[in-house]
């Protein structure tokens, strides 16, 4: 009875080893909670995000450095967007964040292009921001604009 006692204790510590790394990765991979929220804040406020949303990507140069945490309205009815970045990466001063399409119409991102100034901190704020570039403004105009040069 003693060697069952002790094959059974052996595979339900395995399990509960197994089922606790598993929910481990499961937050850490997923950015939830506290294991996977560390990095540093940084906001920055366009005139238009053009469906940016919380979970979005923030890159340079094409590499993945944070996550959007939260877009809402600021008192300057501007979106404002709240990011974590990665600790290893610093972010410029004059560093200038712009919302970026993955391929034609795909989802929307943070793209920022650093500068040479000084290391923003945490609960700093990206001045310099371009707004998402609508497709259905820039079809409009184009359409418009050729029906009026042909009259």
């Amino acid at each position: 009875m003693s060697e069952y006692k002790r094959i059974e204790i052996t595979v339900g510590l395995f399990v509960f080893i197994g089922i606790a790394g598993m929910f481990y990765m499961a937050l850490k991979l997923g950015e939830v909670g506290g294991l996977g929220a560390d990095g540093y804040h940084l906001t920055a406020a366009f005139g238009d995000v053009g469906g940016v949303r919380a979970g979005a990507d923030v890159m340079i140069a094409g590499v993945v450095v944070g996550r959007v945490d939260d877009v809402h309205l600021n008192e300057r009815d501007r979106a404002e967007v709240s990011m974590r970045i990665h600790d290893d990466v610093k972010i410029t001063s004059d560093a200038i964040a712009s919302i970026r399409t993955k391929g034609i119409i795909g989802d929307r991102f943070i793209r920022i292009g650093q500068g040479g100034g000084e290391e923003l901190s945490d609960g700093g704020e990206i001045e310099e921001t371009e707004s998402a570039i609508s497709i259905e403004e820039l079809v409009s105009k184009y359409i418009f604009s050729s029906d009026s040069s042909n009259k």
